[in-house]
């Protein structure tokens, strides 16, 4: 088979074939697009921050409201800066992972965040 072609998205097998403009799987007949899977997953990656900045991993940014952290009386002040981000999929639409200075590791939403 050919090495440079994906595995099959629904059951990960690694016999897909070209069929015409479609990759197809001969274990449960999924037909996709190459491009279609190479777009989605660009635009999957694409992180903003609250005023629409691109975010990477490693950025630093700062917090733009009081969150109250779930469990805790403590809360972190605006303009509390965060270093060293890393992007995720995480629990709901928390996307930031993060270690903040006098609370510990925690996920944040993009959408409380600018960047520095």
């Amino acid at each position: 088979m050919n090495e440079s072609l994906p595995p099959c998205p629904e059951c990960a097998s690694e016999y897909t074939y070209e069929m015409g403009a479609l990759l197809v799987c001969p274990e449960c007949a999924h037909e996709w697009s190459a491009d279609a899977a190479e777009t989605s997953e660009a635009a999957a990656a694409v992180v903003k921050d609250a005023v629409g900045n691109l975010l990477s991993d490693g950025d630093t940014v700062t917090v733009i409201k009081d969150l109250k952290i779930k469990g805790s009386s403590t809360v972190i002040k605006v303009g509390t800066k965060v270093r060293g981000i890393r992007l995720m999929d995480g629990v709901g639409d928390h996307d930031i992972d993060c270690k903040v200075d006098g609370v510990g590791p925690m996920q944040l939403k993009s959408s409380v965040v600018k960047k520095v």
